[in-house]
């Protein structure tokens, strides 16, 4: 666990950064080439207020000297992050673990453009838990259950269960019919990053990718899909269901990256993590929680 010499701020844990070894005279220097899109005079300020720092806490100056091999904290700011006004719903609390029903759109940890409008940072002020931490990981885009850890001790065990797959995850997704499809079904491929570096692409090779498929439901055109992924790539669900022919309605990235969206956000991606199951590590339990959210297309 990193120690940071600077405190959590407003739910926000400061960002640190190891200083590559290069010539630059002084810090200062490397910042402003390191960030191009923050100002010299922004920097300046924040070194001013005492918020960037070295390991000891050590105030960091305008003048500071570059110090190749060391390591600096330091806040991240935005300066306009767009408001999300869905609402974040707490399905369980115990002394280990915070199960949350997480609204579309809303992004579980800081990144990019958001800071303040993400779900850790929104349960951290909220709820006063300034050690809560995500167990597992859910799209920005996806809406449904996700497990934080409240205890340092516990949360561990608990990351266990997910990496060796002790866990049953069932998600639902609306898209397309396709009157050809033999479902149920288990679709497998071969997935490595791909272009944009944003998206995931299939690839010859031996499968590293595995989803069932089964069919729950079906209005006009739109179905509705049952999808259980028994491995855990990144966009994995989109991927495998774009590939089949019947892209999630409303992804933006699959088959085809379209223009960003920016703050639009009245097509939400159709895709739901409907529910988790497993065995608690600690009381020994069978857990199952189910989001209440339902896809409406």
């Amino acid at each position: 666990m990193t120690s940071r010499p600077l405190p959590i701020r407003d739910g926000v844990a400061p960002s640190y950064l190891w200083l590559q070894k290069g010539n630059w005279d002084t810090l200062l220097t490397f910042l402003i080439q390191r960030f191009p899109d923050i100002s010299r005079e922004v920097w300046v300020a924040r070194m001013l207020r005492g918020e960037v720092v070295d390991d000891t806490g050590r105030m960091q100056l305008p003048d500071s000297s570059y110090r190749w091999g060391g390591r600096i904290f330091y806040y991240r700011e935005i300066e306009c992050e767009t408001p999300i006004p869905f609402e974040e719903h707490i399905l369980y609390q115990d002394n280990h673990i915070l199960v949350v029903d997480k609204p579309h759109f809303l992004p579980v940890i800081p990144t990019g453009r958001f800071l303040h409008e993400t779900l850790l940072v929104r349960l951290k002020n909220k709820q006063n838990l300034p050690h809560l931490t995500p167990i597992h990981r859910l799209d920005r885009e996806t809406a449904g259950v996700i497990i934080f850890s409240l205890n340092l001790a516990s949360r561990g065990s608990y990351q266990h269960l997910f990496q060796e797959r002790a866990v049953e995850k069932h998600y639902e997704a609306l898209a397309p019919g396709r009157a050809d499809l033999v479902l149920p079904m288990v679709y497998r491929s071969h997935m490595v990053t791909g272009t944009p570096f944003f998206r995931m692409q299939e690839i010859p090779g031996k499968p590293n990718s595995e989803t069932r498929i089964e069919l729950i439901g079906q209005s006009g055109s739109v179905s509705r899909y049952r999808l259980d992924p028994l491995t855990g790539r990144k966009h994995q669900l989109r991927v495998h269901l774009a590939a089949l022919g019947i892209p999630i309605l409303n992804d933006a990235f699959y088959p085809d990256a379209l223009p960003c969206k920016a703050g639009d956000m009245s097509h939400p991606l159709q895709l739901l993590a409907k529910s988790i199951g497993f065995k608690d590590p600690v009381t020994g339990q069978q857990r199952y929680f189910a989001s209440q959210r339902i896809l409406t297309g």
